[in-house]
């Protein structure tokens, strides 16, 4: 009777498949080296009314999932104080504004080369401008690119093309037949509404989100904070959307507002688990909402439309970025990741369609047009990643190696190397400087620093870097990887020349002794001995006994490490570098008895106690 009366009351059905899509594909594609974006616009195709038919309806899942994308752009607002949203305020106007304007007159010419008029081709042009701000933000935190200053550059675009929806939904009522006399004063009114909707949204977030909080905190309620957490965010994206703005941007400058909040990491782990879910939900719908019957009958011109758009406006980011002074590599990172529709070409078609700008038909072939190009994107981003490695990016202002001959070659100069420079430099000694990142070698050169551009794993460059006259090669690149695979090749083409490497843990540690490197240093090692010789000293310990204590840990950690080695305990050193590497055990068994604190723990420790995996002492 109780399952009767759930199924009569909530269908899970489609619920279940939502969930049950987005769990099976994604991990397939990722299984496959391919973007998690395409596992749900696939899985979304597939169960879609164009597929299998487990739904009929995509629009409204794709409205819901919208929410995600609301979610994703308050997460990033709280990323982003004030202070620093003003310092990119010439990237948001004139990197934005002049790259929205440029690539929509050339979408728009290409709307008219397709025979469209100049409205329609208007409407076409600047709606596949709006970039998918949903798949752009999901490749720039997957490739961890968004807190580079690359990735700022593009959150800066999008932030003005989410602004650009309401004087471009104001000239699509004004192209409307009779909308330039009939609605001048109601698009007047509207441009009032938004402007007084981002001034009520900032004095709500100056003047009362952090009282609010402080006294939802105090009261100690958990569920109630996570509550609060989702009614800012919601809220904030309803005010936008009164005031005819994107209920994204609405929840970006929410974000802003509280960045600088005490609060601001509660919050973001309360909304992260919702963001998630529906960001994924998004994607499904958007697959879902692909109508193949639009596709199949108007297959030439989709095709022609797509490739044109997308090319036209991708030559269009990468003159713009170049004119902006972006390197050449940065320029065509710029263009593949931004050069689809977006989601918010969806509005401004149903606004054209809905003021007679455009019909039916042609509002369906423009949708399956951006949603084509939403998913093409991952797939060039993953071509990009591949092909641009070969790219020389520009090295204008810097120079590359050619016939140094420093007796210590340092491969990588950033905060890790910086610092073991300076002791080699302070006695004088000759050392030659190669890394890959163009901004670093030009901050460098302000300090006095000579550092050449250089890939650390090309023998030709480590030739030119003059590694035949260096009696050491110091490894400091952050990537676990890179530096076995320089270790490797140095071992092979110079076995008589030492080399120290920099390694990003154990694992990578382990992988470096493999490759037959002279010495090795785990980063963290040496500064978390004295760290924690400075805890025992604090705690009334002798000087000379904590110094005993840290010499003992530490050869402990040896012992361990050489027993690793001895035991081969992994095949070879991809395992150590795809996070598989040795489980860290502690080197003192803890005094205290471990128990578990739920029942996800318990059942991890009743499995290591089947594997026999060393256990703390009463686990």
């Amino acid at each position: 009777m109780a399952a009767e009366g759930i199924s009569q009351g909530v269908d899970l059905v489609p619920v279940v498949t939502l969930l049950a899509a987005g769990v099976v594909a994604v991990p397939l594609f990722r299984r496959f080296g391919l973007d998690s974006v395409l596992g749900y616009l696939a899985a979304g195709m597939v169960i879609g009314p164009f597929g299998l038919g487990l739904f009929s309806d995509s629009q409204t899942i794709l409205h819901i999932a919208e929410l995600g994308v609301v979610m994703f752009l308050f997460v990033i607002g709280l990323e982003m104080q004030p202070s620093r949203l003003w310092s990119l305020r010439r990237q948001i106007i004139g990197l934005g504004l002049a790259q929205v304007v440029t690539c929509g007159l050339l979408a728009t010419g290409v709307g008219m080369a397709l025979g469209y008029s100049l409205p329609v081709s208007f409407v076409l042009g600047m709606g596949f401008v709006l970039t998918s701000t949903a798949i752009v933000f999901q490749m720039l935190n997957e490739d961890g690119d968004l807190a580079t200053p690359a990735g700022q550059k593009i959150v800066s675009i999008l932030l003005l093309e989410d602004m650009a929806i309401v004087p471009l939904l104001a000239i699509v009522a004004f192209l409307a037949p009779g909308g330039a006399q009939s609605d001048l004063s109601s698009q007047l009114q509207h441009i009032g509404m938004a402007i007084g909707a981002l001034v009520l949204l900032i004095l709500i977030g100056r003047f009362l989100l952090n009282p609010m909080f402080r006294v939802l905190a105090n009261a100690g309620a958990r569920e109630v904070m996570t509550a609060a957490a989702l009614l800012v965010v919601l809220g904030a994206a309803l005010l936008m959307a009164m005031g005819g703005l994107s209920m994204a941007m609405g929840a970006f400058l929410a974000g802003v507002l509280l960045s600088e909040s005490t609060f601001r990491h509660q919050l973001e782990a309360d909304i992260e688990p919702f963001r998630g879910i529906l960001l994924g939900l998004f994607f499904l719908g958007v697959g879902m909402a692909l109508d193949i019957g639009v596709v199949i009958d108007n297959v030439v011109i989709i095709a022609i439309g797509v490739v044109a758009l997308m090319a036209i406006k991708g030559l269009g980011i990468y003159v713009i970025a170049r004119l902006f002074a972006a390197s050449s590599r940065e320029a065509i990172n710029r263009a593949v990741v931004m050069a689809q529709g977006g989601e918010f070409a969806f509005v401004l078609f149903a606004a054209a369609l809905s003021a007679g700008v455009i019909d039916g038909t042609t509002s369906a072939i423009f949708t399956s047009a951006v949603i084509i190009s939403m998913v093409l994107t991952p797939f060039l981003g993953m071509a990009a990643r591949r092909l641009l490695p070969a790219i020389t990016p520009s090295t204008e202002g810097v120079e590359t190696p050619d016939g140094l001959t420093g007796s210590v070659l340092i491969i990588g100069f950033g905060r890790f190397g910086q610092m073991v420079s300076q002791p080699l430099l302070a006695k004088g000694i000759d050392v030659s400087i190669i890394d890959m990142d163009v901004e670093m070698i030009e901050a460098a050169a302000k300090f006095g620093f000579k550092v050449y551009y250089g890939d650390g794993t090309r023998l030709d460059i480590l030739h030119a870097a003059g590694v035949e006259h260096a009696k050491i090669v110091m490894i400091c690149v952050d990537k676990g990887e890179t530096a076995v695979k320089i270790a490797e090749l140095m071992k092979a083409d110079h076995p008589l020349v030492s080399v120290m490497a920099r390694a990003y843990d154990r694992g990578t540690a382990l992988a470096l002794i493999k490759a037959g490197v002279d010495y090795e240093m785990r980063e963290t090692l040496e500064s978390a001995f004295a760290f924690g010789k400075e805890a025992l000293v604090r705690l009334g310990i002798d000087e000379d006994e904590a110094e005993e204590t840290i010499r003992d840990t530490r050869q402990r950690d040896l012992a361990r490490l050489e027993m690793q080695m001895a035991g081969d305990f992994y095949a070879g050193a991809e395992h150590f570098l795809n996070n598989q590497g040795p489980v860290p055990t502690p080197l003192n068994t803890p005094r205290k008895t471990g128990t578990a604190g739920n029942a996800e723990a318990a059942a991890v420790l009743d499995e290591a106690k089947l594997r026999g995996d060393p256990q703390p002492e009463g686990a």
